[in-house]
């Protein structure tokens, strides 16, 4: 749906941390992990290439990086979202921005839509 304009740089940091979907060498979806701690993680930048919608690309990757998150150790993955009711349907629940202190103070805060921030806080237990 819509994604938070990134850096380059940014982008080719959380590369390793990227999975993908392709077809035909065409990239058609993908999601990042990033860890915060010991037990938080955030799933980062899930998107599927809307000719492919409607066939679970997008839950396929939320399941794959929560397997990978239970091996890194996490107990919790979260994300900044405008489509909250995806998160839902796989057992995120959305939780107040001050509940994840770790995102805020590291991420967010360098945000330019830090006071005025219209993305949802979702969280899942592992």
């Amino acid at each position: 749906e819509v994604l938070l304009p990134r850096a380059v740089s940014e982008i080719l940091a959380l590369v390793p941390q990227f999975f993908v979907i392709e077809d035909n060498n065409r990239v058609v979806a993908c999601v990042a992990i990033e860890v915060f701690s010991t037990e938080l993680g955030e799933v980062r930048s899930l998107a599927v290439d809307p000719s492919y919608k409607r066939q679970n690309l997008g839950k396929l990757l939320l399941q794959k990086i929560e397997v990978y998150a239970r091996q890194l150790g996490l107990t919790k993955m979260m994300a900044l979202t405008y489509v909250e009711g995806f998160f839902h349907k796989y057992g995120y629940q959305t939780v107040e921005m001050t509940s994840l202190p770790e995102k805020v103070w590291r991420v967010c805060v360098k945000c330019p839509k830090f006071h005025n921030c219209d993305e949802i806080p979702v969280l899942k237990i592992l």
